[in-house]
């Protein structure tokens, strides 16, 4: 018996947030054979005209979203885009999404697809995960949602939702795993060249530096020496002494204007550095990590560990722009 997978579009819609998922499920159904497809996979709209996404490209629905809701449906996947703003502050599509899940026995969103999931009620009090650059967003403009910022994907049955873009497809994967198994969605990941299980969260995407810039001069300059001398003493009595300020004075203002501790942003900077190098050189891990701040490579590895969920060398296989 095949499940029916609905995918909710609207103008503007993130296309790989629906072409990734899409082909996960797609996968599975070839694995069976058609004769013994698991997924029944629709994509849903406003109305039957073509709708357009981000990158300009345009579907062609297979139901109406008034059609759609006289049928049974297994697992609603809400995507997101730039058009997930208007989505959700229309009562069209929030309460058609509240009355759909109300009868599927699966609700999922991708990317900022989860602000449009919240708009409805359904996470409050519960565990959610968006795009990294949605997540102060979304846990301002829904308190009663627990904002989780760095995984992959969050489940918190029966709703599921995953961080930007290219991890629906991580979020696709594992729903196929929950329902067929781990050799299903081992084959799966083997026939379109990604990962199972990625390692590591949101941090190793996002960008570390997210603090404000400091209103103040004296804090500016700091912020830029600190860029330009990473492996130079970088602890609080020495950045105080360069501000003209009181450590605690120095401690209570930076933290004011850039929303960070000062050994917070030091941190930050130090693997931010160390992230471009290992994208973009050849260069060792200790000499990366002499140059960085971080003094031995043990220190840069616990470092990653802890702020990117992944090693510096687990980091560099993956995004290195250099050719092998």
């Amino acid at each position: 018996m095949s499940r029916r997978v609905v995918f909710l579009v609207f103008p503007r819609f993130q296309m790989l947030d629906l072409t990734g998922p899409l082909e996960v499920f797609a996968q599975a159904d070839n694995l069976f054979r058609l004769e013994r497809r698991r997924y029944e996979i629709e994509v849903v709209a406003r109305t039957a005209d073509p709708v357009t996404a981000t990158d300009g490209l345009a579907v062609v629905p297979h139901r109406t979203m008034a059609e759609a809701a006289t049928l049974p449906v297994d697992t609603l996947v809400v995507i997101g885009g730039a058009g997930v703003r208007d989505a959700m502050r229309d009562p069209v599509y929030v309460e058609w999404v509240r009355e759909t899940a109300s009868r599927a026995r699966r609700v999922t969103s991708v990317c900022s697809g989860t602000s449009l999931l919240a708009a409805t009620g359904i996470l409050d009090g519960r565990r959610a995960t968006t795009h990294w650059s949605y997540c102060e967003e979304l846990a301002r403009g829904f308190p009663e949602v627990q904002v989780e910022r760095d995984p992959i994907f969050v489940r918190s049955d029966p709703v599921w939702t995953s961080a930007g873009i290219t991890a629906g497809m991580d979020l696709a994967m594992a729903l196929v795993e929950d329902d067929h198994g781990a050799e299903v969605a081992r084959r799966i990941a083997k026939q379109l060249v990604v990962f199972v299980q990625r390692s590591g969260g949101q941090a190793q995407f996002s960008t570390q530096l997210a603090a404000q810039r400091p209103g103040r001069d004296s804090l500016r300059a700091v912020q830029d020496w600190i860029a330009d001398h990473l492996d130079a003493d970088l602890s609080l009595p020495s950045l105080a002494r360069r501000a003209a300020l009181s450590e605690r004075h120095f401690s209570r203002v930076f933290r004011a204007e850039t929303g960070m501790t000062v050994a917070a942003y030091v941190e930050a900077a130090r693997v931010e550095a160390a992230q471009r190098l290992l994208e973009s050189t050849g260069d060792g891990l200790d000499r990366i990590a002499r140059s960085c701040g971080f003094g031995t490579v043990e220190t840069m590895h616990r470092t990653f560990n802890r702020a990117v969920r992944v090693t510096p060398g687990e980091y560099r296989r993956h995004f290195s722009h250099r050719r092998p």
